[in-house]
């Protein structure tokens, strides 16, 4: 009897042994996972930087910068996108967060608003890009202008498709009981966004 309560009892003490060392290897894989995308983001600020400092070189050394007939860019409208892009910031936090507390419908609410505020901010680039005075081949402003937008935007889209994705994932039951290192990842390629958006609108549109 006395065998039979030892065996049972180093038996759970394997299950439980085999059930830690599995937790520790998948939060080794997370931890690694969110490594290797941190280290991807920084390769991507160093391409989006040397498009800044292109940028710069070029506006302080040119003589005419902006194209001919083109006297400013309209301010107000890409203001008012870059308000709903930088508070989407604040509404994915929020849906991160409900996520956290196992709230997985206030997660979906608030991560879909997210994906709203993405897409409200692509639709006006592109009203914006229709409006134009200039294109692509308009000088050199011209180019950089659409290119850094342009590059921007398809960063934009490509938040908004990987929160579709993750949003999907939501609905499939006990996805996301351990969390979720593919929300963590879209979030912060989010602020990332943001943050390159904030730099590009001062660059662009308030030092004309």
């Amino acid at each position: 009897m006395e065998s039979s309560v030892e065996s049972q009892t180093m038996n759970s003490q394997v299950v439980d042994g085999a059930a830690i060392a599995h937790t520790a290897h998948e939060h080794d894989e997370a931890a690694n996972s969110m490594f290797g995308f941190i280290v991807f983001l920084l390769s991507e600020s160093v391409i989006f930087l040397s498009f800044f400092v292109g940028y710069t070189v070029y506006k302080t050394n040119a003589v005419n910068w902006l194209p001919d007939g083109v006297s400013g860019l309209e301010v107000r409208e890409p203001l008012i996108n870059t308000l709903v892009l930088v508070s989407s910031s604040f509404v994915i936090y929020v849906a991160e967060r409900f996520l956290h507390k196992d709230n997985l419908w206030g997660f979906r609410a608030f991560w879909l608003l997210t994906m709203a505020m993405g897409s409200f901010f692509l639709y006006g680039q592109a009203v914006e890009w229709r409006s134009l005075e200039f294109g692509f081949t308009s000088g050199v402003f011209g180019g950089t202008f659409y290119l850094l937008t342009g590059f921007h935007g398809l960063h934009v889209l490509t938040g908004v498709l990987l929160q579709t994705l993750m949003l999907g994932r939501s609905f499939i039951p006990g996805n996301y009981d351990n969390g979720e290192f593919g929300v963590a990842a879209t979030s912060l390629f989010w602020h990332f966004v943001d943050v390159i958006w904030i730099i590009l609108f001062v660059l662009i549109y308030v030092w004309q």
